[in-house]
């Protein structure tokens, strides 16, 4: 497998961000702000070669993918791949929910009433686990469901025969999966409470199986 600097952009903004909303596998348009992020991050990877690019299959991602590759100066892509296995996490019950209250529901029966409280006692897994737990169909994904689908994804950029030794590959990616991956492969040094900035930049290096976090939410 080639080893490969991973570009993951958050989405620009949408009307759910701006609500406070849970968005998940749900989807609301970007807002006039939202398209903006997407020329504004296009513009400072304009000179970014990518192999490949790749966004979840919810237009939100879709949209900030396409504006990113029509700033693009020097690479060939014309659209993104787009897949399930990059959506955000699966919130069930809790799609399109005020995201305060639905952590509350979550994390207040363990005397853990915020999303930043269940994770610096736990993690974000937790969150995950207890999210699920809360859902009165359990039909939320908890942390094992979660990186059962995104290893999936990861193993279908990994597997691309056009990725080489070096390359960069952009993904489009989401709040709640950003910080994911950062408390997975970070070590611990970023703060994972805060939510990355839309239209933000999270460089991974991806060698195989081993993935290192190089920078978090670059704005």
């Amino acid at each position: 497998m080639s080893k490969f600097t991973l570009y993951m952009v958050r989405h620009g903004q949408t009307y759910f961000n701006i609500y406070n909303k849970l968005q998940g596998w749900s989807n609301s348009p970007l807002t006039d702000k939202g398209m903006q992020n997407a020329v504004d991050t296009g513009e400072k990877l304009k000179n970014t070669k990518f192999a490949a690019a790749y966004c979840s299959d919810t237009t939100r991602a879709e949209q900030t993918a396409q504006k990113i590759l029509d700033e693009n100066q020097v690479s060939n892509i014309k659209a993104p791949t787009t897949s399930m296995f990059f959506r955000e996490e699966f919130y069930g019950y809790f799609e399109g929910n005020d995201m305060d209250q639905a952590w509350y529901l979550a994390g207040a029966p363990h005397g853990l009433p915020t999303f930043r409280d269940i994770v610096d006692k736990y993690s974000i897994g937790k969150a995950k686990d207890y999210l699920k737990e809360a859902d009165p169909f359990h039909q939320a994904e908890n942390n094992e469901d979660y990186w059962k689908r995104l290893d999936q994804g990861f193993d279908l950029i990994k597997s691309n025969p056009a990725i080489k030794d070096g390359d960069n590959v952009l993904l489009i990616s989401h709040g709640n999966t950003l910080l994911s991956i950062v408390e997975r492969y970070g070590n611990g040094k970023y703060d994972v409470t805060e939510r990355p900035a839309n239209g933000s930049v999270t460089k991974l290096e991806v060698d195989g199986d081993d993935i290192k976090v190089l920078s978090f939410n670059e704005q």
